[in-house]
């Protein structure tokens, strides 16, 4: 693929999803063009917009990089939905109480819990991939109901507030663990520029050390690599540990940059839109960053639609969909070239 593919598809891919869009749309009975203005305006039309969709990116961009940090290595980490309810219940342990101190220690404190958190939550299907065989698509996946459902046994138990009123949600973070706001009376928080130093430093990782070479080894070739003296079971649990760490802290940028506590409803499916972003990325962590910001454009911006002009907000799960597979065929025609060739005479 020609480096300047790697921007112009994303491009065309999305423009190609919102034209596609417009047919359900008419057939909803919104005029286009007005309804299109009105998702435009929901985004940018204000600071308090423009501060929603930069907040709603932010765990995209942590589940985001998850996925492209493992898909690099091919190793397929669909469980990051679980790994940020680990990160979260991780935050909410150390941020709650366990430890007091100033912001400058309690916020690196609650942030390496998370990660850490993350990293075990992806390190069993990891093992068990290196050790056994086994599909890690089958395992993270199923590892995510198992992990949901011991979140919510904690916050029915040890971490439920007791002054929550009966309702299963953690104690309130800490203010000293609480990261901090970046714009006066909006939720947007330092969490959002901890995401876009960590799609750098990974970008850095990836492409300039030895283990970024060996994790783009394994993944375009493991048996070459294995040839080549890489070890490819070490390289894979090193990608396992950064993937998770990564999910576990989009966990801790909810609950200590947004939220404040930990529910069972915390994340509305971050840690698989994270899959999307990172295939719409096209694997690069750099990349992440503006499909995040697309993905959390179009769905702060449906929702202004949605109101608006009284149509589904699910518009917005349809316009992310086309623009994966809208990619995904664009991918495809700038790796292979097809060819029409007239039937040879009989």
């Amino acid at each position: 693929m020609r480096p300047w593919s790697a921007i112009l598809i994303p491009v065309v891919a999305g423009l190609a999803a919102l034209l596609l869009s417009a047919i359900p749309l008419a057939f909803a009975g919104a005029p286009i063009l007005p309804a299109y203005a009105q998702m435009v305006a929901g985004v940018f039309g204000s600071v308090f917009t423009a501060t929603e969709t930069l907040t709603r990116a932010t765990p995209l961009i942590f589940t985001g990089l998850a996925a492209a940090i493992a898909f690099r290595a091919r190793f397929w980490n669909i469980g990051g939905e679980g790994q940020l309810y680990l990160g979260a219940l991780a935050a909410v342990w150390v941020g709650t109480g366990m430890i007091d101190g100033p912001p400058i220690l309690m916020i690196p404190l609650v942030l390496a819990a998370g990660a850490v958190a993350g990293a075990v939550g992806l390190l069993g299907p990891a093992l068990l991939k290196t050790r056994f065989g086994a599909d890690e698509v089958v395992t993270s996946l199923l590892l995510n109901f198992i992990i949901l459902i011991f979140v919510q046994m904690m916050l029915e138990g040890p971490f439920k507030d007791p002054m929550g009123l009966g309702w299963p949600q953690s104690e309130p973070i800490l203010d000293s663990a609480a990261l901090p706001a970046l714009v006066d009376r909006m939720r947007l928080h330092a969490g959002f520029l901890i995401g876009i130093a960590a799609a750098f430093v990974a970008h850095a990782v990836l492409a300039y050390t030895v283990w970024g070479f060996r994790a783009r080894a394994v993944g375009d070739n493991a048996t070459a690599a294995r040839h080549a003296g890489i070890g490819v079971r070490r390289t894979i649990l090193g990608v396992a540990i950064a993937s998770g760490a990564c999910a576990g802290l989009a966990g801790v940028s909810e609950v200590a940059g947004l939220k404040g506590y930990l529910t069972s409803d915390l994340s509305p499916g971050f840690g698989y839109a994270g899959i999307v972003v990172a295939m719409l990325a096209g694997l690069s962590p750099i990349g992440v960053i503006a499909a995040s910001l697309f993905v959390a454009s179009v769905f702060v911006g449906a929702d202004s639609m949605s109101r608006a002009m009284g149509v589904s907000s699910f518009l917005a799960d349809l316009i992310v969909s086309m623009s994966l597979i809208c990619m995904l065929v664009g991918g495809f025609f700038a790796r292979f070239r097809l060819r029409l060739r007239a039937a040879p005479a009989p």
